[in-house]
C-alpha cells in the first residue's frame, strides 16, 4: 500500500506544479527555467518529468522533489507542505502515519490548547487586562489576535495539558515546559502577557510572552529566556519566545503576516515594525499592511515570503540608537534582495505604539511621507558638502562617505546603484566617477581573512585561479598533518583516500613514504604541512577531530563532484548530445544519492 506522500507524487505532475509558480520551457526530454531561488540571467533550473525531480545547476545548487520545491518556495515546514499538496491532489490525510502525526500534528494541537488556556487566564486577571487597556488595546483587538495571559505559577499550563491527555514528552517538545534542576517539569511562561505567533496559514505555532511586572516573579525562581536554558529571576527577560520546534522556525515566521498578507498585496507595500504592541496598535489604528519581526533580526527567509506579495518595504523601528542600527541591518538586507526600501522616522515618539496613542491616524500620514532608505543614510551620516569643507571633520566625513558607499555597493539593482551614486555626487559635490572608483576599490573583510604568509604563498601554488583556499584544501591539509603525526590515522585515511584531491593524494604519499618530489608547486605545499607537524600532538580532542574531518572531506568531495557533473550536464544540453546528457544525468543521480546518504 503506497503512502500519502507517494500517492501525491503519482497524482501531481512536477512540471505543471512548478509551472504554476514560474515560467518553464522545454529542453529536450526535460524542462528548464530561471531559478527562483537565486538571481540569474541564463536558465540553469532543470526539471525532469521522468524522475519527478528538479535541480538548479547554477549558483545555489538546490534540488529535490515537489515537496522540497513547495517548502523552499513558500517557506513551509514539511507537514504544512503535505497538507497543501494533499488538497491539490485530492488525497485525504486520514491515513497519515502515526509517526508523522506524532511529529507535527500533535504540536499544532498542543499550541491550540495552550492558547485556549492563556485566553481563559486573561479573563481572570484584572491586572493583565488593565495592562493591555492602559497600553491602548481595545477589546476587539485583544480578541482578534487571541492575546492571553500565563499565570505566575510553576505548573499551571503543564497540569492543564496533562489533564487533556497530552504526554509530558510532547508538551516538552512543544517548548511549553522544561525540566528544572530537581528534574521536575516547570512552565516556561509565567506571569506574562501571551501573544500567539501564527504561521502563514493562520495556525498557532508558538508564543511570545511579555513580562507583566517584575515584582510578580519570585526572587528564588529560575526564569527561562528564548534560547538558553535559564536566566536569573532577578533579571528576567522582558520578552521570551517559544524555542524552535518542528512547526516553529523563527527565521521564517513574520508576526501578523497571516492577518496582513491580503492588505499588503492590495496596497503593494508593507510596514515593518519591531514588536507585537507596535504591530497591534498600528493595525488597530487602520494600518492593516503592517508586520513585525517580533524581537528577532530580520532574515532572508522572511523577506522572501514578503517578496511574493510586494517589492515595497517601509521600515519603522524604535526612535533610539539601537532601533536605528536595527533599521540599518534590515535596510541593507532588504536592498540586497532588490526590495525598494523606505524609512519612516518618528521624531516626537519613541515607537509606533506611543505615536498611535498620542495621535490617532498619524501613522497613515507618516507612511506617505516615508523617505527612501538612501536619503535616510545621507542624513544619518551627514553627507553634505558643508561637512566635507570643514577641515576638522574631513576624516569623519571620509569615513561616513565610505560607509554609505558600502551600502550602495550592496544593492542588488545596478540601476539603483547608478541612481544613488548620482544623488550622492549632487549631495557631496564629488564627481560621480570619483565615487564609483572609490566604491569599486572598497573590499569586504573576507578579502583579508587569511594573513598567514606561508598560506598566502600556497594560494598560487595549489590553486592559481582562486583568491583563497577552498574548504576541501583546508580539510585535506589538516588530515594529512594529523596522519603524518599519528600512525593510527594512516589506516583510516586510506578508506577515504579517493575523496582527497589528486594533488593531496600525491602529497600524502610523499610525506608518509618520505619520497622525493621535484615539482615546485607541490613542494611548497609539502613544506607548509611539514611546518605544522608536532604543534598539537598532545591534544586530547585529536581523535574526535580526525573522524569529523574525514566525514567533512567526503561531503566536500561530493559537492565538488556535483559541480563538475552539473557543468557536464550544461555542456551536453548545449550541444544537444542526448546520449551524453543521459549518461551525466545518471551520474548526477548517483552523486545525489551519495550526498543524501
Amino acid at each position: 500500500m503506497s503512502t500519502p506522500i507517494e500517492q501525491i507524487k503519482d497524482k501531481l505532475d512536477i512540471v505543471e506544479f512548478i509551472r504554476s509558480y514560474i515560467p518553464v520551457h522545454p529542453a529536450g526530454k526535460n524542462f528548464k527555467a530561471l531559478c527562483p531561488f537565486h538571481k540569474e540571467k541564463t536558465p540553469s533550473f532543470m526539471i525532469s518529468p521522468d524522475r519527478q525531480t528538479w535541480h538548479c545547476f547554477g549558483a545555489c545548487s538546490e534540488g529535490g522533489d515537489i515537496f522540497k520545491f513547495l517548502m523552499k518556495h513558500d517557506n513551509l515546514e514539511f507537514y504544512e507542505a503535505l497538507k497543501v499538496l494533499s488538497e491539490k491532489a485530492g488525497i485525504e490525510l486520514k491515513k497519515i502515519s502515526p509517526t508523522d502525526q506524532k511529529q507535527f500534528g500533535i504540536l499544532y494541537d498542543i499550541n491550540k490548547s495552550a492558547k485556549s488556556f492563556f485566553r481563559k487566564e486573561l479573563k481572570q486577571s484584572k491586572e493583565a487586562i488593565k495592562y493591555l487597556v492602559d497600553r491602548g488595546l481595545k477589546k476587539e483587538t485583544i480578541n482578534k489576535f487571541e492575546i492571553g495571559f500565563a499565570p505566575n505559577k510553576y505548573e499551571a499550563l503543564y497540569l492543564y495539558l496533562i489533564n487533556l491527555k497530552y504526554s509530558a514528552s510532547d508538551i516538552e517538545r512543544s517548548g511549553f515546559i522544561f525540566k528544572n534542576d530537581r528534574g521536575n517539569y516547570t512552565d516556561r511562561f509565567r506571569g506574562r502577557i501571551m501573544f500567539p505567533i501564527n504561521n502563514n496559514f493562520g495556525k498557532t505555532v508558538g508564543f511570545s510572552g511579555r513580562i507583566l511586572t517584575e515584582a510578580q516573579i519570585n526572587a528564588d525562581a529560575t526564569q527561562i529566556n528564548a534560547d538558553s536554558p535559564r536566566e536569573s529571576a532577578f533579571a528576567p527577560a522582558k520578552y521570551i519566545n517559544s524555542p524552535e520546534t518542528p512547526i516553529f522556525n523563527k527565521s521564517k515566521i513574520i508576526y501578523g503576516f497571516d492577518k496582513s498578507k491580503n492588505h499588503i498585496r492590495e496596497q503593494n507595500n508593507a510596514l515593518l515594525v519591531e514588536g507585537q504592541m507596535d504591530f497591534l496598535m498600528c493595525y488597530q489604528d487602520g494600518v492593516k499592511n503592517v508586520i513585525a519581526i517580533s524581537g528577532t533580526a530580520l532574515t532572508p527567509e522572511q523577506l522572501k515570503t514578503l517578496q511574493r506579495l510586494t517589492d515595497q518595504l517601509i521600515i519603522n523601528f524604535d526612535n533610539d540608537e539601537a532601533g536605528l542600527k536595527a533599521a540599518e541591518r534590515s535596510i541593507d538586507l532588504a536592498g540586497a534582495v532588490d526590495l525598494n526600501v523606505k524609512i519612516l522616522i518618528l521624531k516626537d515618539y519613541k515607537d509606533p505604539a506611543e505615536a498611535v496613542i498620542k495621535q490617532q491616524g498619524l501613522m497613515i500620514k507618516l507612511i506617505k511621507e516615508a523617505k527612501p532608505a538612501m536619503e535616510f543614510y545621507f542624513d544619518r551620516y551627514k553627507l553634505t558638502n558643508d561637512q566635507r569643507l570643514t577641515t576638522n571633520n574631513l576624516t569623519e566625513f571620509k569615513k561616513n562617505l565610505r560607509i554609505v558607499l558600502g551600502k550602495i555597493k550592496k544593492l542588488a539593482s545596478s540601476i539603483e546603484k547608478h541612481h544613488w551614486l548620482k544623488e550622492l555626487s549632487l549631495k557631496t559635490e564629488i564627481e560621480e566617477k570619483t565615487l564609483a572608483e572609490e566604491m569599486t576599490q572598497m573590499r569586504t573583510n573576507t578579502d583579508y581573512s587569511r594573513t598567514n604568509t606561508e598560506d598566502n604563498q600556497y594560494k598560487s601554488a595549489i590553486s592559481p585561479h582562486e583568491s583563497v583556499l577552498s574548504r576541501i584544501d583546508l580539510i585535506a591539509q589538516r588530515l594529512i598533518t594529523l596522519a603524518a603525526e599519528k600512525k593510527k590515522f594512516q589506516q583510516e585515511i586510506k578508506k577515504y583516500f579517493e575523496y582527497l584531491p589528486k594533488d593531496y593524494q600525491i602529497v600524502y604519499e610523499t610525506i608518509i613514504n618520505k619520497t622525493p618530489i621535484t615539482e615546485e608547486r607541490l613542494s611548497k605545499l609539502i613544506n607548509l604541512i611539514s611546518t605544522r607537524l608536532g604543534l598539537e600532538s598532545q591534544n586530547e580532542e585529536i581523535d574526535k577531530e580526525f573522524k569529523e574531518l574525514l566525514t567533512q572531506l567526503k561531503s566536500e568531495s561530493i559537492k565538488e563532484k556535483k559541480k563538475i557533473v552539473a557543468k557536464l550536464i550544461k555542456e551536453a544540453e548545449a550541444s544537444g548530445d542526448e546520449k551524453k546528457l543521459k549518461q551525466v544525468l545518471k551520474e548526477f543521480d548517483e552523486t545525489l544519492k551519495k550526498e543524501n546518504n
